[in-house]
């Protein structure tokens, strides 16, 4: 399998992970130390365990992924570092109410050969620019 083929099967095993609202998958997803940017929070998340409190703390809310749909797939390679970008419409439960929202997500891979695999060092998550 080549490079870009492992990277986009990474960032799917990802996905599928937050759609199905399987905690323990999709934070394995990530390094320790990767970082995260998200349109929604007042600043950048330093690290996964900062994620993962919130996470915890939106679950604890109500927040349940409903369904996750990825499209416009693009890597770009750089040595052991490639950056995923995609278009995401998400569908969420939150305190009862559902809502759909439309993003645009980069996710930076750094590849682990000890590990055999590519794991997400950082996500940037943005609204999707008004049509």
């Amino acid at each position: 399998m080549s490079a870009r083929e492992q990277v986009l099967e990474a960032a799917r095993a990802l996905v599928a992970a937050f759609a199905s609202n399987d905690s323990e998958a999709y934070f394995n997803a990530f390094t320790a130390d990767a970082s995260f940017v998200f349109h929604s929070c007042p600043q950048p998340l330093p690290n996964r365990a900062a994620y993962r409190a919130l996470w915890e703390q939106w679950q604890r809310d109500g927040f349940e992924v409903l369904e996750c749909n990825s499209s416009q797939a693009q890597v770009s390679l750089h040595g052991d570092v490639a950056i995923f970008i995609h278009d995401v419409a998400t569908r969420l439960r939150i305190q009862g109410e559902e809502s759909l929202n439309l993003e645009r997500e980069t996710i930076v891979f750094r590849q682990h050969p000890e590990q055999g695999r590519w794991l997400a060092c950082h996500e940037h998550l943005s609204a999707m620019p008004e049509q």
